[in-house]
């Protein structure tokens, strides 16, 4: 594609601008990259039955494929600014298929780690949220908020896709099969990406979608790394109080969302009679009312001060955590269909806004810095992930695990809410302000 598929010969602009193009492949990517995203809730319960692995040993695969998931999202995004989105991201969706379809040879813990844990973590992190939000400030100037939240929308589409056929293709095939189903997903994906997507509004002599004019792209130097680079925007940010305030809030969101429900509430309905079918079922719905939440939360990104939307956002979730333990029962009753509902409108609604205070605060880095706020998100995840394993290896149930999980969210709904106001951008591309002063010079907390 050159910049004659803008512009005609004739001077007729084409009405669709190629930031849309992007967006919808990268869309595309996203969904094929969730496959996993749906797995453990549904394959537990199966790798139990066939090796008698204890809950711990499984939730301790999942939380090392949530701390990769998370600490993998800064450094590709570094990656991507160096070496190009569309080549870190046809290389994260073929480990992605690696390590899903290696899986059915595992035959003990430590296996299953590499395969779910080690190689589908660093995959599923190089496909994160950050890849969103990369793609969002790369490609576009207006319309933000709307596009980063259906992008982030596309793992919820993900795993609406994949989660009924992972239940049914374990249930009915075993889980084996499931697995090769993730790993056909994520690699199917591969030739769209590699024909379609391009790395920046540049290379077809554009200007991103909503700008006046084309903005030169900006080559980060071959002598910092991306590993230095990601390090050295952690440093920069971790100046400022807001930093720690949107890690915080994320970390929490990530431990009531991938952490637990995501990973245990599927063996959690199983406990109260639930059919594994049934509940995957339930969670699917989740990931219909998170497209519908987090596309409106976009919507609302764009128009309502994001501090505002986090801190109902993580209210709203503990209230509902806070029933969630008188709501289990074997059939499904109307209570726990409203309680799915919510959850999903909620489920990832925090991620625009978030996406949209790192880049006020942060300036050019934003991305960067909200790959470090994930990276916070996926270790709350691995952490409850575990912690809830271990409630459940040692009370039989998951109670305390919702219980807690709903003081945590009014933590991360007062901590969000208090969130300052900043008037410039506290990180610069080159870590310095524009104005020439330095970062934690620009903004104070």
């Amino acid at each position: 594609m050159t910049a004659e598929s803008v512009e005609e010969p004739t001077g007729i602009r084409r009405r669709i601008h190629p930031a849309w193009i992007v967006a919808l492949v990268a869309l595309i990517a996203l969904i094929g990259a969730a496959g996993f995203r749906a797995a453990p809730g549904v394959l537990m319960l199966p790798l139990q039955e066939e090796f008698g692995w204890t809950t711990a040993e499984l939730s301790l695969a999942v939380t090392v494929n949530l701390l990769l998931f998370g600490l993998t999202a800064p450094f590709a995004a570094a990656l991507m600014q160096r070496f190009g989105i569309r080549v870190v991201t046809v290389t994260a969706l073929l480990v992605i298929g690696a390590g899903s379809a290696l899986s059915v040879f595992v035959a003990t813990p430590a296996q299953l780690i590499l395969t779910w844990g080690v190689l589908i973590g660093l995959g599923t992190g190089s496909m994160a949220l950050v890849f969103a939000a990369t793609i969002t400030d790369t490609w576009f100037v207006t319309r933000r908020g709307l596009v980063s939240g259906v992008l982030t929308a596309g793992s919820a589409t993900g795993q609406l896709i994949f989660l009924p056929v992972i239940a049914a293709a374990a249930d009915g095939l075993g889980w084996r099969a499931a697995s090769l189903i993730i790993a056909g997903g994520a690699v199917a994906v591969v030739p769209l990406v590699w024909f379609f997507l391009r790395n920046r509004p540049s290379d077809l002599g554009v200007a991103p979608f909503g700008a006046t004019e084309p903005i030169p792209a900006s080559v980060p130097a071959r002598s910092a790394g991306a590993a230095r680079l990601a390090l050295t925007t952690l440093r920069d940010a971790a100046k400022h109080r807001t930093f720690w305030a949107l890690a915080i809030g994320f970390a929490i969101c990530g431990a009531t969302t991938n952490g637990l429900i995501g990973t245990h509430f599927i063996p959690s309905a199983h406990d109260h009679g639930m059919p594994t079918t049934t509940a995957a079922g339930l969670l699917a719905v989740v990931g219909i009312f998170d497209i519908a939440g987090t596309v409106l939360s976009g919507w609302l990104t764009d128009r309502v001060n994001p501090r505002i939307l986090l801190a109902a956002y993580y209210a709203l979730r503990g209230v509902s955590l806070l029933f969630l333990p008188s709501l289990l029962s074997a059939s499904v009753q109307p209570s726990i269909v409203v309680f799915i509902v919510i959850y999903g409108l909620d489920w990832v609604a925090t991620v625009p806004p978030t996406i949209a205070l790192c880049r006020e605060v942060f300036g050019a880095r934003g991305p960067l810095v909200f790959g470090w706020v994930f990276a916070a998100h996926q270790i709350g995840a691995g952490i409850a992930s575990v912690l809830a394993g271990l409630v459940r290896d040692h009370t039989g149930q998951y109670t305390i695990a919702w219980f807690a999980a709903a003081g945590l969210c009014a933590v991360a709904a007062l901590v969000s809410g208090t969130i300052r106001r900043h008037r410039t951008d506290a990180v610069a591309p080159d870590g310095v302000a524009p104005d020439g002063v330095a970062p934690d010079e620009v903004v104070r907390d």
